[in-house]
């Protein structure tokens, strides 16, 4: 990677943090674009090439039930979106 796109990397995710905070949230998109992003986007557009029709979103929503169990900067966790998509009684019980 030159020094460049690396200038270019920390303008985008950190170089407006003004807080501790703000830079670890930045590092952490930084991080996770590669991995997690764009992969989905790659994924989604080869549908979208076969004629499919594509859905793409992110799920931000803090479940109550997060509060106490992981950190306050956790927006929401890989499934969290499945009781708010399905509703909460299909998750009631042995499931």
């Amino acid at each position: 990677i030159t020094s460049e796109v690396l200038d270019k990397i920390y303008k985008e995710y950190i170089g407006n943090a003004k807080n501790r905070a703000e830079v670890r949230d930045g590092l952490l998109d930084a991080i996770a674009d590669p991995l997690f992003v764009l992969s989905a986007i790659e994924v989604a557009r080869y549908h979208r090439d076969a004629g499919n029709p594509v859905y793409f979103y992110e799920f931000q929503h803090r479940p109550s039930q997060a509060t106490g169990v992981v950190p306050e900067f956790v927006k929401a966790d890989h499934t969290d979106e499945i009781a708010f998509v399905f509703g909460k009684p299909f998750l009631a019980g042995d499931v």
